[in-house]
């Protein structure tokens, strides 16, 4: 049976129906599409809602609307290290101005900066708030702000300071609360009498009178634009600190001003061009605003807030916990208004004492009769070369860190001119000293040996080791090495750097606050830095140790003046110069000078003091003048030390001494010969110390003695032997080393007697020897090195008894000549036949001839004279002879004399 085929159209409507099955649903596309629309929308409504219920709840806890905070500033509380409180900052002191009383063009200047749309806007700007979110998406969340007036005036009365959802929400709420509560006129009101303007000055109508000392009627263009602008950062913007910025501030508002309209250009330009410090109140005006017997020490404070972003937060109220010591802080007070003393009546200072371990300021002193937020010499003076006081930190410190030089490390002091250039590096005193130690370098304040060592250590290793002391340098330049470069510091940076010195090593950053507590009582933020090792503790330690010597009374010591009697203490002076150009142009006196420093510290506290004047070319003349750093650290620092225990440096295991020879390069150690001005005992880092000893200075010659001369005793039963010596100095203590002498005897031709050893200069022993020639030799001895002998000749030929005849008294009787109280010259001539009449020539022969002056030449045939001088008054040869003519006795030989005949009375005459 065959299939049947199918006919045309079955064939079609099969294909068809395949076709059918293998293509998509026309509408699968529009579901999916639908479906995902649907999910967004659903997503979007949930957010929504979600975020509404959210909002509502975050509303629900926001604070009710309170008048009185509204209209005053909420006041700040401020404690010192002990938690006691020691000022308020608030409403205290404060104009408050009606609306009616504000000047159109303040208004203007303040809602062209702030929010040009208040008067439209319901207490939210969305055009405004549309641009922050963009910003906000791109940069991140809080990038940019969008708060209006009426926002601002919520944020300080009720709410803290923080970029967080809820504070916005809650912000948001209040807002419109306060719209329809209040008019757009009181609501400014509020915010025109409410704002910090700076530091401790609350409200446009009180910063008119701090800043101008004017009422706002008064005020310029010019100066209601400045006020306008310092609301964003209001220390920052002070142009009693920060003159560039506050005028590049106030240039942004009159901007604004024009570009909305509310002044024209004309106006602008002529209010751009007045100076930014013209018109400003003096001194006096500003200190009825200070609020606070701490003023120096708590715009510090201000300073720090606003660094860590909580400029604004004293109008919300926080509570402000700080290191302040009261008692070190009036110190500084008393000593810096007693005009007593300062040496003239213009002279400023700037003082700033720091914990040594922990970096916390305890005290500032701003200034002589400091005023509130002016400039404070303490922490605002930046700008300014810290001279020689760099020294420790860029050069020496460095030096000993990464070279690990010893601090007797040789340097030459010496003309020496900067790397590719002309200029010539000159000391203060136009001297040069030659080859120095690191030690004497530093604290003679030498400038040449100082670049020396930052050429060593390299401008790289140096500006990382300042950076690890909180020093910022973009760049560091040989003229930096001496303080005369583009490193510059406040006297808080300083204290706190040279504070790790004293603190082993470990830096940390200066800080006047420890943690806030903001309005809720229970946030709180940390404001402790880390501390961090920024050195060795062996280079810590050395520097230490040479600073130690600046306030020493060694010569040449530029620090003597602040020395505390009692204290360990270490420190630097510093002072800059004026260049020739400015010498010339201001036709300064040759000592000009426009700054000097003094920075020092113990273990307990650091602190750094400059002085100067307030204008850069008004010179320093007078070395009165140029230590007042010094007499300033003196003082205060006796005055906190007083009661309170101090303990010494302590030299860690890392350093060890050692005894060079100064001007040894390499290092070496001193030999028991170098003079005792060389002899310096230095610190090493452990392992680098040297131990060859230097040979520079061979072992000095004993010297032989000399005048040596030997007797018998009229009976003949004793021998006498004397002599001279010249002792050797201890290079030390320059006092005679411990001498041992040894005396012998050599008979011609045969063997040698020892008679013996002595610490004097003469020994008498019994006669034990044989007739004969002798020649008696004394060595001396010390530390067992001996001397070359120093000799005489001595003959021994029987007793007296024996050669005595009996006297013949047909021959008259001869007077003997009296036996000479000072030693005996007696020679020999070897050559010369023997008198048959011992008795009569026995004396000539010992040349006993006289009392005082004998002068006997006792020739021994080889031309060698033992003239001895031994008398008590007749000086007349000294020369010792001896076997080959050798001159032994340390003195050149001399021709001997003839003895002198005695006259009647015993004595000798020439």
């Amino acid at each position: 049976m065959t299939e049947r085929r199918r006919t045309r159209g079955e064939h079609q409507k099969a294909l068809a129906q395949k076709n059918k099955k293998s293509a998509p649903p026309k509408s699968s596309k529009k579901k999916w599409f639908k479906r995902i629309t649907l999910t967004l929308v659903a997503i979007v409504a949930a957010c929504f809602i979600g975020g509404a219920g959210l909002f509502a709840y975050y509303a629900s806890t926001a604070p009710e609307l309170d008048e009185n905070l509204l209209k005053d500033p909420v006041s700040s509380e401020f404690y010192d290290k002990n938690g006691e409180l020691f000022a308020t900052i608030g409403a205290e002191n404060r104009k408050y101005v009606k609306y009616e009383d504000i000047p159109e063009d303040m208004v203007n200047a303040i809602l062209a900066t702030e929010d040009v749309r208040f008067f439209e806007h319901g207490g939210m700007d969305f055009y405004r708030l549309g641009g922050a979110i963009i910003a906000n998406f791109r940069d991140g969340f809080g990038a940019q702000g969008a708060s209006t007036l009426t926002q601002q005036v919520v944020k300080n009365s009720f709410l803290q300071n923080e970029k967080k959802l809820k504070r916005k929400a809650q912000e948001a709420w209040l807002a419109f609360q306060l719209e329809r509560k209040y008019s757009k006129e009181e609501i400014f009101e509020m915010y025109f009498n409410k704002m910090l303007m700076s530091g401790r000055v609350y409200g446009f109508g009180t910063a008119a009178q701090y800043f101008y000392g004017k009422e706002l009627k008064d005020l310029t263009l010019d100066e209601e634009a400045l006020l306008a602008g310092l609301v964003q950062r209001p220390n920052a913007y002070n142009p009693l600190k920060n003159p560039e910025l506050a005028e590049k501030r106030r240039n942004t508002v009159l901007g604004l001003m024009y570009q909305h309209g509310k002044i024209t250009k004309a106006e602008m330009e002529e209010a751009k061009k007045v100076d930014v410090q013209a018109g400003l109140a003096d001194d006096a005006t500003r200190q009825k605003f200070a609020g606070s017997k701490y003023d120096a020490f708590l715009d510090v404070v201000i300073n720090e807030l606003e660094d860590n972003g909580d400029g604004n937060a004293m109008a919300e109220g926080i509570k402000v916990y700080t290191t302040l010591d009261p008692k070190a802080q009036q110190t500084v007070e008393n000593i810096m208004n007693d005009d007593s003393n300062f040496p003239t009546e213009k002279i400023q200072s700037g003082v700033a004492v720091i914990d040594t371990k922990t970096g916390q300021i305890q005290a500032v002193g701003g200034g002589r009769n400091y005023g509130a937020r002016g400039f404070n010499y303490a922490d605002d003076l930046t700008k300014n070369q810290p001279g020689s006081t760099m020294k420790p930190l860029l050069d020496y410190g460095p030096a000993i860190e990464n070279l690990k030089w010893s601090t007797g490390q040789t340097l030459v002091d010496e003309p020496m001119n900067y790397t590719n250039s002309k200029q010539t590096i000159t000391n203060w005193d136009g001297k040069y000293m030659g080859p120095i130690t690191a030690r004497k370098a530093l604290y003679a304040s030498r400038n040449v040996p100082a670049v020396k060592a930052l050429q060593e250590v390299g401008p790289d290793k140096a500006k990382e080791f300042i950076g690890r002391l909180g020093i910022e340098a973009e760049n560091v330049y040989e003229s930096d090495a001496i303080g005369g470069g583009d490193i510059t510091m406040s006297p808080i940076q300083m204290a706190a750097s040279y504070a790790a010195f004293g603190n082993n090593g470990v830096y940390t950053d200066p800080h006047a606050i420890t943690k806030i507590v903001y309005r809720d009582g229970k946030t709180t933020k940390d404001y402790t830095p880390e501390s961090n090792v920024a050195m060795s503790d062996y280079t810590a330690y050395m520097v230490t140790d040479m600073l130690r010597d600046v306030v020493s009374n060694k010569p040449d010591a530029s620090g003597t003046a602040a020395n505390v009697s009692g204290l360990d203490i270490a420190g630097k002076t510093g002072t800059t110069n004026y260049s020739k150009a400015d010498f010339d142009k201001h036709n300064l006196p040759d000592t000009s000078v426009p700054d000097s420093w003094f920075a020092g510290y113990t273990t307990n506290y650091s602190i750094a003091i400059w002085s100067g004047y307030e204008k850069h070319f008004d010179p320093i003349t007078t070395w009165d003048e140029r230590r007042l750093p010094q007499q300033l650290f003196k003082q205060i620092m006796t005055e906190i030390s007083a009661d309170v225990e101090t303990p010494n440096f302590k030299k860690p295991s890392s350093v060890v001494e050692a005894t060079i020879e100064v001007g040894s390069k390499p290092l070496k150690l001193a030999s028991d010969y170098t003079p005792k001005e060389l002899r310096q005992t230095e610190l090493f880092v452990r392992g680098t110390e040297p131990n060859e000893v230097s040979n520079k200075y061979e072992v000095p010659e004993l010297t032989t003695p000399y005048n040596v001369s030997a007797s018998l005793d009229l009976e003949g039963q004793s021998i006498d032997i004397s002599w001279e010596h010249d002792a050797m100095l201890n290079p030390e203590t320059n006092e005679p080393l411990p001498t041992t002498f040894e005396v012998s005897a050599t008979r011609e031709g045969g063997e040698t007697i020892s008679l013996g050893t002595t610490e004097s200069k003469g020994l008498t022993v019994s006669n034990a020897l044989e007739d004969g020639n002798y020649t008696i030799s004394v060595v001396a001895i010390v530390d067992g090195t001996r001397s070359k002998p120093g000799t005489t000749t001595f003959q021994v030929s029987g007793t007296i008894d024996e050669e005595l005849e009996t006297e013949n008294p047909d021959e008259p009787v001869i007077e003997e000549p009296t036996e000479p109280e000072q030693g005996d010259n007696n020679g020999k001539d070897k050559d010369k036949d023997k008198d048959k009449d011992k008795d009569k020539d026995k004396d000539k022969e010992n040349g006993n001839n006289g009392h005082h002056g004998n002068g006997n030449g006792n020739g021994n045939g080889n031309g060698n004279g033992n003239g001895n001088n031994n008398g008590g008054g007749g000086n007349t040869d000294t020369g010792t002879g001896s076997d080959g003519g050798d001159n032994n006795g340390g003195q050149p030989p001399t021709p001997p004399t003839e003895p002198v005949t005695p006259d009647e009375n015993g004595e000798s005459t020439e």
